[in-house]
């Protein structure tokens, strides 16, 4: 079992969510709560945080099989060249799922180039809300934030780490 990534047409991320989780298919979307006025009153609804990224976890095998069923409506990430779905390593997805499901204020993701984000110390967060995670330190608008990548896909940058909760890691 590997965790890959799609990339969704059409907004339509939680309807292929619910289609996968019909099929058995464990998915993750990151999302974020917004406030949303609605004939006077405040609601809160939930939109996924990177539009039109869903990540499923299955067998490669099952991935090609579900080329019929998202075909027209989604497609996978592939590296380039490849003609097949992009695994995920397991730790940088638990450490990914880590941070965008602990619903922080502050979160920002980054999609593209990815790489420019993983310039800085790599290190491990001992303690707080993301204890356990590992990833880079990078300066954004003045703050020293920790980035959390899925190499090639996406980053994440947490809300400011106090320097005693981090620990660098040599490579």
């Amino acid at each position: 079992m590997h965790w890959y990534a799609l990339k969704v047409f059409f907004n339509k991320v939680f309807e292929m969510e619910g289609k996968l989780k019909a099929l058995g298919i464990e998915t993750y979307v990151p999302v974020v709560v917004v406030e949303k006025m609605v004939k006077g009153e405040r609601t809160y609804v939930q939109k996924p945080a990177i539009s039109s990224l869903l990540f499923l976890c299955t067998t490669a095998e099952q991935a090609e099989a579900l080329l019929e069923v998202i075909e027209g409506k989604a497609m996978f990430y592939r590296n380039r060249g490849s003609k097949h779905p992009t695994a995920i390593r397991d730790r940088e997805m638990n450490i990914f799922k880590k941070v965008t499901s602990a619903h922080k204020e502050g979160l920002e993701y980054f999609d593209g180039n990815v790489a420019k984000f993983c310039t800085g110390q790599r290190v491990r967060v001992i303690e707080g809300t993301f204890q356990g995670c590992e990833g880079y330190i990078h300066r954004i608008k003045g703050n020293r934030r920790l980035i959390v990548a899925i190499e090639g896909l996406v980053a994440v940058a947490t809300t400011y780490i106090p320097s005693p909760f981090l620990q660098p890691i040599s490579e």
